[in-house]
């Protein structure tokens, strides 16, 4: 039999499955963080917490369901993102596409094993036999709240990935350079949350809302070209291209 060929896949449509990988991502780590946690996790307040979670086991787990499959879409917008960039600069779309990859398939994944670590604390019977239900309270806040820094970690890592990746975006012919300003103005925005929480944590809302505000701004935009536009349409450079 002859080998089928593979067609090569264009640049603009690897453009636009990366933009819908990244809503995809929006959305669902929206989901977990955003609504799962938000409402289920009553920061400081441990009894609340584990009543919460009991009474929503499901929505809880689904909302570790909902964040790894951000987390898988990530690994693949970072290996798509390393194609589209790699003519800018190899080495540095290598570099990105590796800071990417240890911020959220990696640190953000095993991660999320405090998450589950704390519904095996309130839910397994054989728990209660050794901690009474305030230690296994507390136990579980202190793994949630272990999963909050451990977000923190990784957007250190992610946070220089966008610097890289908005400098390449910034260099890149195939996208408007405003791109490459927003995400790294992103950039900062994660750094500045992931620091201000582990040094001066007496400003966490305002390292929150610079991040939250920089974030929808500078990804959203960029998912959002990728969606609709793919790639800036290239001119011709010689006579015989044309």
């Amino acid at each position: 039999h002859r080998p089928r060929r593979i067609r090569p896949v264009s640049t603009k449509t690897t453009a636009r499955i990366v933009g819908l990988l990244y809503i995809l991502i929006f959305v669902t780590a929206g989901f977990s963080e955003g609504f799962v946690r938000a409402t289920l996790i009553v920061p400081g307040d441990a009894a609340a917490t584990a009543a919460n979670i009991l009474a929503s086991e499901g929505l809880f787990r689904l909302g570790v369901v909902s964040d790894l499959i951000a987390f898988s879409a990530d690994a693949i917008v970072a290996v798509l993102l390393y194609v589209l960039l790699r003519p800018v600069n190899r080495t540095l779309a290598l570099v990105a596409a590796a800071l990417r990859l240890v911020a959220h398939p990696a640190i953000a994944s095993i991660n999320m094993l405090n998450q589950f670590m704390a519904l095996q604390l309130l839910t397994g019977p054989e728990y209660t036999t050794v901690f009474s239900p305030e230690q296994l309270n507390a136990l579980a806040l202190l793994l949630l709240t272990a999963h909050g820094y451990g977000y923190l970690i990784g957007g250190i890592f992610f946070g220089v990935h966008l610097i890289v990746l908005g400098y390449l975006l910034y260099q890149s012919e195939l996208f408007p350079a405003i791109l490459g300003i927003l995400v790294v103005l992103a950039a900062f925005g994660y750094l500045t949350e992931s620091f201000t929480f582990l040094l001066v944590p007496a400003y966490e809302s305002f390292a929150s809302t610079v991040v939250l505000v920089t974030a929808v701004v500078g990804e959203i935009a960029l998912a959002l070209y990728l969606v609709v536009r793919g790639v800036r349409p290239q001119q011709p450079t010689t006579p015989e291209a044309a």
